[in-house]
């Protein structure tokens, strides 16, 4: 089977490159490889999550659910070094690049992880995603339902997904799963993608 940026071990040879991008308002260098999802530049639904969303919280556990080389949570880790950022992907090289960005970066609040390596006890103070659309939706779906049920109260989510990779659809399908505490709306629009925001509401 060929390589994805969603598989656990890559088959395909590293080929490590570096790339500039801005984070947390910043110009980085930071490394990436092949075999993850974007290791040429800054995607542009990363880009336009990055740019539509609020400052980050001053503390708490923040999760970045499909981290890749870990622009979400590299910027996340710069804003709030208070903060313990919860980097996640099944993506083992991913993983490895997201901890040698944040040591070369000088940030000690990264945790690169897989699902498995999250205490089960944490609730999010904030999410934020480009989650990964075409690992199919009940994949998707699952990967959702696992993990924004676990915000805090009045913590949020903020996820960015493509118009045409079925933003409106992901909406509907978030707020018919979620319990009643929860609501979802439309924050952002811009270059063709939708950034969503979860909230959770007092019981």
């Amino acid at each position: 089977m060929a390589d994805h940026y969603f598989s656990a071990q890559p088959s395909s040879p590293e080929e490590l490159r570096r790339i500039r991008v801005v984070l947390a308002g910043r110009e980085v260098d930071v490394t990436t490889a092949s075999g993850v999802f974007s290791p040429g530049h800054l995607d542009k639904g990363t880009e336009v999550l990055l740019a539509n969303s609020p400052a980050a919280p001053p503390g708490g556990d923040f999760l970045d659910v499909g981290c890749g080389w870990g622009a979400i949570s590299l910027d996340l880790a710069m804003q709030s070094p208070h903060a313990r950022v919860w980097a996640l992907d099944v993506n083992e090289r991913a993983l490895d690049l997201v901890r040698r960005n944040a040591e070369e970066l000088g940030l000690d609040n990264v945790h690169a992880v897989t699902a498995d390596q999250i205490p089960s006890d944490i609730a999010f103070r904030t999410i934020r995603s480009n989650p990964p659309i075409r690992i199919g939706k009940p994949a998707l779906h699952g990967l959702l339902e696992a993990w924004l049920p676990r915000l805090d109260v009045h913590g949020d989510a903020y996820m960015v997904v493509q118009k045409n990779l079925g933003s409106d659809s992901l909406q509907r399908w978030i707020d018919d799963t979620l319990p009643d505490e929860f609501s979802t709306h439309r924050h952002a629009m811009s270059k063709g993608f939708r950034v969503l925001k979860v909230r959770r509401h007092a019981a």
